[in-house]
């Protein structure tokens, strides 16, 4: 077997990546995010225009966000009481491959629908190096932009 043909039989660094950062999100993954995030990491945010670099600042994204959202480490029986009610965090659809993947999720906040994606990026070592956040509808990203400048301030 040469070289190339023994690396085409490993799996995708992304299929480690989502493993852990499903692990992060179900309170499971030790280190948390720090096992999953790369530190030099880039951040997207839907509620800032400005991408946010390294690995403490995205962190607090995400802490800020799972608070708001509520996507942040639920164990798996509540994650499962959420999707079995239609309520709550959740992805809905998965597209992985390479170093990529895109995760859609729903979710309600103040009685409304939110839908968005999370994209990643990461290197051959499942780390993640890039995450881009974006949400739909406008009336849901007025609610996200809200609660989570709310959040930011009080982790601030």
């Amino acid at each position: 077997m040469t070289t190339e043909q023994a690396s085409t039989d490993l799996p995708d660094p992304i299929h480690l990546c989502m493993e852990r950062w499903h692990q992060h999100l179900a309170g499971e993954l030790e280190g948390g995010l720090d096992a999953v995030l790369h530190p030099d990491v880039t951040f997207m945010s839907p509620v800032v225009f400005t991408p946010q670099e390294g690995r403490d600042i995205t962190k607090m994204y995400l802490m800020a966000a799972g608070g708001t959202l509520g996507g942040g480490n639920k164990d798996r029986e509540e994650r499962e009481a959420d999707e079995a009610d239609g309520k709550g965090f959740r992805y809905t659809k998965k597209i992985i491959q390479g170093h990529h993947a895109m995760l859609e999720f729903e979710t309600t906040m103040d009685g409304k629908y939110v839908n968005g994606v999370d994209i990643f990026t990461c290197d051959d070592d499942g780390m993640v190096t890039e995450m881009k956040v974006m949400i739909r509808p406008l009336q849901a990203m007025n609610i996200v932009h809200e609660q989570m400048k709310a959040m930011l301030e009080r982790l601030g």
